[in-house]
């Protein structure tokens, strides 16, 4: 199967070009990869508002679902750089993680594992 633009003669010319000249190469390089981002910075800067109304509006009819996450977010954030500046030993969360476990805020219990759904004889699906 043939790309339709690989056949175009513009195409062809900007591979000409870009092949025979380094400044073309630089300049075609600059073009795809930094217009773009400026036009994305240019977009985000002109639908990124900073109104303190908006933000008010957005809180007040925030679901309470997002805003018990965001406090829980909030609380965790605060336990965990708690414990970078007590400079304690975080390892134990990372070692948990990786295992599918939870950690706890009681040191002496903190690693729980998640428990496993627990499927009973009449849970399960009958083979017939």
């Amino acid at each position: 199967m043939s790309i339709l633009w690989e056949k175009s003669e513009t195409w062809r010319w900007i591979v000409r070009k870009t092949r025979d000249s380094k400044p073309f190469f630089l300049v075609f390089a600059t073009v795809c990869g930094v217009v773009p981002g400026v036009i994305g910075y240019c977009v985000m800067q002109a639908t990124n508002s900073r109104n303190p109304q908006l933000e008010a509006e957005l809180r007040r009819t925030a679901r309470p679902d997002s805003l018990m996450m965001g406090q829980v977010n909030r609380e965790r954030l605060a336990e965990y750089l708690g414990e970078l500046q007590r400079k304690e030993d975080t390892n134990d969360r990372y070692v948990a993680a990786l295992r599918g476990e939870t950690l706890i805020r009681k040191p002496y219990e903190r690693i729980q594992p998640i428990p496993k759904e627990n499927t009973t004889v009449a849970d399960r699906p009958q083979k017939k």
